[in-house]
């Protein structure tokens, strides 16, 4: 054995016996609680603030919760998932001057799913240049777009709308979009305001709600900017589009 051997042995032995000294301080001074970084929002309205979140496999999500401790639920449980940090500096979000109904209007040449988006759109009386915004910041125009939390497809669908809807394949874009499609006109008739309805999209009914008008969280703000920026441009600031985009 040589001489740098022999050392190391008392070495490791030494790190071996500290590891039981360092377990027994974590359980006296354990970590502080992770601060919440998201907002689960339920379909029953309820709010739960976490830590982490991710899909377990199976139609679960796992919710990491600030105190320590994890939960499992079935994803069709969730509204929507949401950063919790909110705009340090909030600026008003005007309701935007174009028609929140459907207009016979080609859209821009080139645009992937014109044809589909326009055909939802209509069925729905959304205005497609909506359809088409929000499909553009959910998605980036990608049918088989999939978020940590298990939104789906074009306009990023949760399970409990898809799976309410009865949609057999979320990832098809017409499948998709008559789906998302149908959950924005529904929004849109309950607030009677195209940023609310937005804004229920991004962060769910009940963050809106829970707000009493646009809710403080930068993630939804931004959607709802940069939507907005793509729908009715003429209708927000040039620092407002710039902000959202």
């Amino acid at each position: 054995m040589s001489t740098r051997q022999a050392t190391r042995r008392p070495q490791a032995a030494r790190r071996l016996a500290r590891i039981p000294l360092v377990l027994a301080a974590m359980a006296l001074h354990p970590p502080a609680p992770a601060a919440a970084q998201y907002l689960a929002v339920f379909v029953d309205g309820r709010i739960l603030p976490v830590a982490a979140v991710r899909t377990t496999g199976e139609g679960r999500i796992r919710l990491d919760l600030r105190g320590g401790g994890a939960i499992e639920i079935p994803a069709t449980r969730l509204d929507r998932v949401i950063e919790a940090a909110v705009e340090a500096k909030p600026e008003p979000i005007k309701k935007p001057a174009c028609p929140a109904s459907f207009v016979d209007e080609a859209l821009p040449a080139g645009m992937p799913f014109a044809a589909e988006i326009v055909a939802a759109s209509r069925k729905a009386n959304l205005p497609a240049r909506l359809v088409a915004g929000v499909v553009a910041v959910e998605s980036a125009f990608k049918p088989l777009a999939v978020s940590r939390v298990g939104a789906l497809g074009l306009m990023q669908l949760m399970p409990s709308v898809w799976m309410a809807d009865r949609a057999p394949n979320p990832f098809d874009p017409a499948s998709n979009l008559r789906g998302g499609c149908r959950h924005l006109r529904a929004l849109l008739d309950r607030y009677k305001d195209v940023t609310l309805a937005l804004a229920a999209y991004n962060a769910g009914a009940a963050v809106v709600d829970r707000s009493r008008g646009m809710p403080p969280y930068r993630e939804t703000r931004e959607f709802v900017r940069a939507v907005l920026a793509r729908f009715c441009p003429s209708s927000i600031g040039a620092s407002a589009a710039t902000k959202g985009s």
